[in-house]
C-alpha cells in the first residue's frame, strides 16, 4: 500500500474510533467567520451578509483537512430586535466527514452609550461519518478493516459578543455545548464519535489614521481544555485603491505564520486570500495551507418617510 495512503487511512481510522480529530474547523480568516464561533456576533453589523471560505490545509499531504464554510446573517432590528443567521461548514479529514448546520440568533443590549452586547445561541445538527476507500495489498477482503458509518445529532453553541462604538470588539463563546455522542453499530461493531466543548476568546481593534491607511489587530484564543492555541493577526487597510485593499500577517502558535491579502473590487464585496507557512514537523513535506474568502453585504434602503396631507393644513 502507498505510504501516504496508509498514513491517511491510519490517521482517519484513529480519529473515527476514538473521536479526537480536529472537531472545529481551522481558519486563518477567522475575522470573516465570527458567527460560527460566536453566535453573539450574529447580525450586530448592519446589512445582510453572505460569506464563503474554502481552506486547503497542508497541501500535498493525502487525507489532510479540507474545509468549506458558508455563513448568511442579517441585522433584523428594523423588524424585531436581534440578528439571525445560518451557518454551515463541511470538514473532510482522511476518510472522515463532518457537517454542521446551525441557526443562530443574537439579542442586542445597548450598554450606556459605550457599545452593544450581543447574546447569542446557535441550535442545529452535527453529522459525522466515515467513508473508507481501502486499497488492500491483495485482492482478499479484510473484514477487520472499519466500514462506512455516519450519525447525526443535536449541536449547540453559545456566545457573548461586545461591539464598542470606538472600533473595537470582544467576545466569549463555546461550541458543542451538548457534547453530543454520535454512534452507529455496523456488522456488530460499535463506532462512535464524541464531540467536545471548545472555548473561544476573540477581540480586535482598529487604529485609525496611521499613514495613508488604518491598522487593525485581531486575536483569537481557543482551547478544548487539553490544548491551547492563539491566533494573532495584524493588517494594514488602504482605502485609496479600488474600494479598499489590505495586507497583513498572522501568527498561529505551534502551527504557522500566514500572509493575508484582500481587496474590494466593487463596493461591499471582499475577496481575501491567505497562505500559511507551517512551523511544525509537517513543514518538510507540505506546501503550506491555502485559504480563499468571499464576502458580500447588501444594505436595505432606509424606510420611506410617510407623509399625509389634509385640506385644512395645506
Amino acid at each position: 500500500m502507498n505510504k501516504k495512503l496508509l498514513l491517511a487511512a491510519s490517521f482517519s481510522v484513529f480519529c473515527s474510533m476514538f473521536g479526537i480529530s480536529q472537531q472545529d474547523k481551522l481558519t486563518t480568516n477567522f475575522i470573516y467567520d465570527k458567527m460560527s464561533l460566536n453566535p453573539g456576533s450574529t447580525g450586530l453589523d448592519e446589512g445582510i451578509c453572505g460569506t464563503t471560505i474554502y481552506r486547503n490545509q497542508w497541501d500535498r499531504i493525502n487525507g489532510a483537512p479540507n474545509s468549506a464554510i458558508f455563513n448568511l446573517e442579517a441585522n433584523m432590528n428594523r423588524f424585531f430586535p436581534g440578528g439571525i443567521g445560518l451557518s454551515f461548514y463541511h470538514d473532510a479529514i482522511g476518510f472522515n466527514r463532518q457537517n454542521n448546520v446551525l441557526l443562530n440568533y443574537s439579542y442586542p443590549l445597548e450598554i450606556g452609550g459605550v457599545g452593544k452586547l450581543g447574546i447569542g445561541l446557535g441550535v442545529g445538527i452535527i453529522n459525522f461519518g466515515m467513508n473508507p476507500e481501502w486499497v488492500p495489498p491483495t485482492t482478499a477482503v479484510d473484514n477487520s478493516l472499519p466500514v462506512g458509518w455516519n450519525s447525526t445529532n443535536l449541536d449547540l453553541n453559545f456566545g457573548l459578543y461586545f461591539k464598542g462604538q470606538s472600533d473595537y470588539y470582544f467576545g466569549l463563546s463555546s461550541t458543542h455545548l451538548s457534547e453530543t455522542l454520535l454512534k452507529q453499530s455496523v456488522g456488530g461493531i460499535d463506532y462512535q464519535y464524541q464531540t467536545k466543548r471548545h472555548y473561544y476568546i476573540m477581540g480586535g481593534k482598529k487604529f485609525s489614521q496611521i499613514g495613508p491607511g488604518d491598522i487593525d489587530a485581531q486575536v483569537l484564543l481557543k482551547t478544548e481544555l487539553v490544548k491551547f492555541q492563539a491566533d494573532v493577526m495584524v493588517r494594514y487597510m488602504y482605502s485609496q485603491m479600488l474600494n479598499g485593499v489590505y495586507g497583513g500577517l498572522l501568527y498561529r502558535s505551534s502551527d504557522a505564520i500566514s500572509l493575508v491579502l484582500g481587496c474590494s473590487p466593487i463596493p461591499n464585496f471582499t475577496v481575501g486570500y491567505s497562505y500559511d507557512v507551517n512551523t511544525h514537523k509537517l513543514a518538510g513535506i507540505s506546501r503550506g495551507s491555502h485559504e480563499v474568502v468571499l464576502k458580500y453585504c447588501y444594505f436595505l434602503p432606509p424606510p420611506p418617510i410617510q407623509k399625509s396631507k389634509h385640506p385644512r393644513w395645506l
